[in-house]
């Protein structure tokens, strides 16, 4: 049973989060361990398994770039390994460009503003990256899948520059 027929969903990258909940919230009281205690080992391990299951899939769901994760391996598209390079030179250029960016954040005269700047400039091409993400997830052809997979890819370097920002945020405004 794969994570959307847990929750009685069908799979697609566009989830009614709000549902999810609830349905996880259900399911999770029906399956809890704590409602097995007085029941058989057999049946208190079984209970462990399924409460872990619906964790697990409630986690991946939930966010975003789990869940495209999730649709493309569901669709046989093998996800490359994160140390593979990437052939789309721009994309390695941007990424230089805005590492650049965050290096200088600290030399800046108005830190708060270059944080500001930084962090707009992230989210920007975060949102236009995922928008083209879920287009070609929702078109669901091989081809299609191929755009989805190296978008997402791309995602996740921008993931890790927020996470870098964020770090550099809190050096520079907790001294």
């Amino acid at each position: 049973m794969n994570y959307f027929e847990i929750f009685g969903l069908d799979i697609s990258f566009s989830l009614d989060l709000k549902q999810l909940s609830e349905r996880f919230q259900a399911i999770q009281k029906s399956v809890h361990p704590d409602r097995f205690t007085h029941a058989s080992n057999q049946d208190q391990m079984l209970a462990v398994k399924k409460s872990t299951a619906v964790n697990d899939a409630y986690e991946t769901l939930k966010n975003p770039i789990k869940r495209a994760e999730y649709i493309l391996s569901l669709r046989g598209v093998e996800l490359p390994s994160e140390q593979m390079t990437f052939s789309d030179n721009m994309f390695l250029m941007r990424q230089m460009e805005l590492r650049e960016m965050l290096a200088e954040i600290k030399f800046a005269d108005d830190t708060d503003s270059a944080v500001f700047e930084a962090h707009q400039v992230l989210d920007t091409e975060f949102q236009q990256l995922f928008k083209a993400m879920q287009v070609s997830l929702e078109e669901n052809t091989e081809s299609a899948n191929k755009v989805a997979c190296e978008n997402l890819r791309k995602l996740k370097f921008y993931q890790k520059l927020h996470l870098e920002l964020d770090r550099l945020e809190e050096q520079l405004f907790d001294d």
